[in-house]
């Protein structure tokens, strides 16, 4: 009987993708054994430095660099992360196996609607792709930053006085908290972080792998893979990472195409810059590549440098 560890970061929402991801697996492997092993990050443990700063004392991602050397040094076989929180790029050895199906890549607002916010109402969200977003569209709300699993950040609403806060929608459906979403922001205003709804399923490389790459293989989704792929070239070419204002959402359509829309905001939302491209679905790196090239051409390299800038400087 083979038996397998599966990786995640130890909060509610991580164990609840774990399971999700665990259940067609059980399902048509029975003989196969999958145990959870919880890893504990740097964003997880420090909830009150930037960002940047966790990421620079943990050498990596806040939220995938133990999880990451706990797979490279064989502690785990596999890990089950967000998508959204990986690096654009994969350390020497390891690989992402395509997802399985993809949640609401929505964004949702928590506590009421936008507009039903009163005039500088006070929002918690501490991405800067959700800031940015948020102030193009109401430049009279208050942001207030906030960090944190989900259940904590929808009580900081009452905790600390806030109107709302902004949230994504796969990570309330997964813990079964629809009922707390007031509205479902739009693409065309809030595209999500790129690979937003999706699990980052990462294994190693190596031969002795490849028959755990070939059991999780029969879950993936190849129409999302190619999604995510689009949207993951694109904020690499364009040198960005999870603290910067970059929103994408991939679309296979149904002529088969993979359609690419992406958007970059300057910090304070008075600057936007978006793009929409269709290619082969069978190319989704020279797709979001391409994009990627327009966006900067039109001025998206210049936002990105100075939100590179505002955030070296503190």
């Amino acid at each position: 009987m083979a038996q397998y560890l599966v990786g995640s970061r130890a909060s509610n929402l991580a164990k609840a993708q774990v399971r999700e991801y665990l259940r067609p697996l059980r399902k048509r492997f029975p003989d196969t054994t999958f145990t959870h092993r919880a890893i504990l990050e740097g964003g997880d443990r420090d909830r009150r430095s930037p960002l940047s700063n966790v990421s620079a004392v943990s050498g990596g991602s806040a939220f995938s660099s133990q999880q990451e050397a706990a797979l490279a040094r064989s502690d785990v076989d596999v890990v089950v992360h967000s998508l959204k929180d990986l690096p654009t790029a994969n350390p020497r050895g390891l690989m992402l196996l395509p997802p399985p199906g993809r949640e609401d890549v929505r964004d949702a607002l928590c506590g009421s609607t936008l507009a039903a916010l009163r005039k500088g109402a006070r929002v918690g969200t501490g991405a800067p792709r959700r800031i940015a977003q948020l102030l193009a569209v109401r430049p009279d709300l208050e942001i207030v930053a906030i960090r944190g699993n989900v259940p904590p950040r929808l009580k900081k609403i009452e905790t600390e006085g806030l109107d709302a806060v902004v949230l994504a929608v796969a990570g309330l459906h997964r813990l079964g908290l629809d009922d707390a979403i007031g509205e479902l922001l739009p693409l065309d205003l809030f595209p999500p972080s790129p690979g937003q709804g999706a699990l980052g399923i990462q294994v190693r490389t190596d031969e002795r792998s490849a028959p755990l790459r070939e059991i999780l293989s029969t879950v993936g989704n190849l129409a999302v893979d190619a999604e995510t792929r689009a949207e993951r070239a694109l904020l690499a070419e364009l040198h960005g990472g999870c603290g910067v204002p970059v929103g994408a959402y991939g679309e296979i359509l149904r002529d088969g195409t993979l359609k690419l829309f992406g958007q970059v905001s300057s910090l304070d939302g008075t600057a936007q810059i978006s793009g929409t491209l269709t290619g082969p679905a069978a190319e989704p790196e020279k797709l979001g590549a391409t994009l990627a090239a327009d966006l900067a051409g039109r001025g998206a390299r210049s936002i990105l440098d100075a939100a590179r800038a505002a955030f070296a400087a503190g």
